[in-house]
């Protein structure tokens, strides 16, 4: 016998699983009573659209048993109601959906205007202002929250039609407002442009849907554009135009010709810039091209001569070597004697060749010339790393430049940094560690913020990964020999102790390393089984490093070169996550994404978002600081998932705290295992590295060079021998397509 059809309604008291993708979701609907009477609940399972709790739902569904959670309605139509319930509308004005109401605002409100509640919040907001405890500008506040709530369910429902998540469904709503009617009309391919986390496929499926053609010159178009932007997540600055057609076309499943024809268009428009080199046709966008132009400029305008009186700069020298009990080597000195004499010098080594000891000596000299000297690294890591090691303060780059994420409406201005060409850095000397890691971008705004005079000294190893971000900065400058460079390469006594340092070397060497485990700070466990390999890591991570190193388990890294596969990041972080922070009562948790996360969860910031607010707080939760800007490879802990204000609250290194909302959730990625391409910049007491097999592209000696220096204390090798050697071996490197070092080039000769 099927189960009989039930209508009834009521409030959403709350949410318990919400999947942000389709929308399935588990709630309890409590259905209100008379006075005095206890109120009924229901669990209601199924697809909802947009829904939160304290709104007001009628339902339609079947009365199922559920062999592991028990009674259950599943909900096969629905729709919200404005409640004339005067509890329901309680609930719903007290449930956290208007910021500012509790539930003892919301029951003064209910009290003065009864029935008639919501037509007066939408209708006469001004009269919220009777209630006490409501100001004129909070009755505003929540009139505008009233109307952007009913907005945003309307726009899901509108959105939803179209194959949209609901929680890319907000990101769009919250971009566009009520222009995103007209924009899914005209041309919904500006989705992939405007909103992140929107690739052209998504686009493509909504315009598909909308009635668009496969051969639309807007799709075509915006094809090729999608191309072009996905090679700069790739570290390309431009593609050779044979390159870019073959990738467009094979996006597109259109013929080369007709992405030809598109391009000739888009170039003629200049949204593309076409550039002749050498015989090869170079497609860049606009900011791209122009960018690494202005690069090269503002070098050659920095790297100026400075007048040096060298008898009393080597008596200096020697003088800080007495005092602070070091011996510098030749090459250690020269690059001393360039800092100081030049506008632009590159020093550059492996581990253990002195790069720390030469900064240290290079701002004791220039401290001793009275310069104002500030220091900087990509990532807050690095720069904490920077500071501990000098003595002098560094931050990062975002924060010496001021990094603002504000949108400021009235001059159309979003993220941007209030140190540039019109408010520069007060700085002598910028001395920037961790170079390798610079993409474009950002060296193009550390030196819009230099004025000519001021001497720029970067410190990195050419050997490390290139940066995430497109372009090869450090590379093309040193192969450029625009500048003065420095290259460390004697291994200091102490360094040459430490098995991390003299292996990388080898490795960067091309020499086999030795795996016999006669050193306590480079291991290796022969495992040839997946599962075997999962289960040595769990131990070393949970019970054998932290007692090794002196660290807690969250501080052991667990770096593998791949995402996918059984020991790639996504496995490897369910089954961390299980042991390291199993399920328990009254720990909150919930899946975005198809990833469930949970309170106490180690997690990562996957990309910049400059926009996002933090505060650090006091024990006595006083406001010590506050900013904007959370970046790409920020580590931090989840502290508390709020279901009322669909909020997940996460605390980073050094106390600062960022609340995500729920439609923010891509934005982060659990970081109990990550790529070796995301540790850059970064050192951790110890690292375990799970390497078995894996496409050739990336099991190359680039890539093991890098996991092997990100360790401080211990490197753990579980896996094959064999495949550890083949590594080393295997010099494959990506290509990256980038005109800086051409660009200086030509510049120098010019006599620019």
């Amino acid at each position: 016998m099927s189960a009989k059809m039930e209508e009834f309604e009521g409030y959403v008291d709350r949410i318990t699983f919400r999947n942000e993708e389709n929308g399935y979701t588990v709630l309890y609907l409590v259905r209100p009573q008379a006075e005095k009477k206890e109120e009924e609940e229901e669990c209601c399972v199924g697809c909802f659209s947009y829904v939160a709790e304290g709104q007001y739902l009628a339902v339609k569904g079947k009365r199922v048993i559920h062999k592991s959670y028990g009674p259950q309605i599943q909900v096969e139509q629905y729709e919200e109601k404005q409640p004339d319930n005067f509890v329901a509308m309680e609930r719903y004005l007290g449930s956290g959906a208007i910021k500012g109401v509790g539930p003892a605002l919301a029951v003064r409100i209910v009290k003065k205007f009864g029935k008639d509640t919501f037509s007066i919040i939408e209708k006469e907001p001004e009269r919220l202002a009777e209630v006490k405890g409501i100001s004129k500008k909070m009755s505003v506040s929540i009139a505008r929250q009233f109307h952007e709530k009913q907005k945003m369910r309307q726009a899901m429902i509108f959105l939803q039609d179209y194959g949209i998540s609901m929680n890319m469904a907000v990101k769009i709503y919250r971009f566009y407002k009520d222009d995103i009617y007209e924009v899914l009309r005209k041309n919904p391919y500006c989705l992939a442009e405007d909103i992140a986390g929107i690739g052209f496929k998504t686009a493509d499926a909504v315009a598909q849907r909308a009635g668009f053609y496969a051969d639309s010159e807007y799709r075509i178009r915006a094809g090729v554009l999608y191309a072009l932007q996905q090679s700069g997540k790739q570290g390309h600055c431009y593609l050779p135009e044979e390159k870019l057609i073959k990738n467009a076309a094979e996006l597109l499943m259109v013929s080369e010709d007709v992405v030809s024809k598109q391009i000739d268009a888009l170039t003629m428009n200049k949204e593309i810039l076409m550039e002749e080199t050498a015989g090869e046709r170079r497609l860049y966008s606009g900011t791209l091209y122009y960018m690494e132009m202005n690069c090269a400029r503002m070098l050659l305008d920095l790297n100026l001569v400075f007048p040096v009186d060298a008898e009393l700069l080597a008596k200096r020298i020697a003088e800080i070597e007495q005092s602070e009990g070091i011996v510098l080597d030749i090459q250690q000195k020269q690059a001393v004697f360039q800092a100081v004499q030049n506008g632009v010098t590159i020093i550059t080594g492996g581990p253990g060749t002195g790069k720390t000891t030469t900064i240290h000596t290079i701002l004791h000299v220039l401290e001793q010339e009275g310069m104002e000297v500030l220091l900087a690294a990509p990532t807050g890591r690095a720069a904490k790393r920077m500071t501990e090691t000098t003595g002098w303060q560094a931050q990062t780059i975002h924060r010496l430049l001021e990094l603002n994420g504000n949108v400021d409406e009235e001059n159309k201005e979003g993220m941007h940094f209030e140190r540039n060409e019109l408010q520069p850095l007060e700085a002598d000397v910028v001395i920037v560690d961790e170079f390798s890691m610079v993409d474009i971008y950002l060296l193009h705004a550390l030196l819009k913020a230099m004025v000519p005079g001021c001497r720029l000294i970067m410190v990195g190893d050419t050997n490390q990964l290139p940066s995430v971000g497109p372009g090869n900065v450090l590379r093309d400058m040193i192969k450029a020999k625009f500048c003065n460079v420095v290259y460390l390469q004697q291994i200091f006594r102490q360094a040459a102790e430490s098995q991390i340092v003299m292996n990388a070397h080898k490795i960067n060497a091309g020499r086999d390393i030795s795996l016999d485990n006669q050193n306590e700070d480079f291991l290796h466990l022969e495992r040839q089984n997946v599962q075997d390999i999962i289960a040595v890591v769990i131990q070393l991570v949970m019970q054998k490093l932290p007692a090794h190193v002196g660290a807690s388990p969250y501080d052991i890294q667990v770096l593998t070169p791949m995402r996918k596969g059984e020991l790639g990041v996504e496995h490897l972080n369910q089954v961390l996550q299980n042991y390291m922070n199993p399920p328990q009562n009254g720990k909150k948790e919930r899946e975005f994404h198809g990833t469930l996360f949970r309170e106490r969860d180690k997690i990562m910031q996957i990309k910049n978002d400059y926009q996002m607010k933090w505060v650090k707080r006091t024990p006595l939760g006083d406001l010590l600081e506050e900013g904007t800007g959370v970046f790409n490879g920020d580590i931090g802990v989840i502290k508390r998932i709020l279901d009322t204000e669909e909020v997940v609250e996460v605390e980073f290194e050094e106390g600062k705290v960022a609340e995500y909302e729920y439609s923010q959730m891509d934005e982060m990625e659990l970081a109990y295992a990550i790529t070796i391409h995301k540790s850059q910049g970064s050192e951790y007491p110890a690292v375990v590295l799970p390497i078995l097999s894996g496409p050739r592209m990336l099991m190359n000696r680039n890539l093991l060079y890098t996991a092997v220096t990100r360790a401080r204390k211990c490197v753990t090798i579980v896996g094959s021998r064999e495949m550890v050697y083949q590594m080393i071996r295997n010099v494959y490197e990506q290509k990256r397509y980038s005109g800086l070092c051409q660009r200086l080039q030509e510049m120098k000769e010019e006599g620019y």
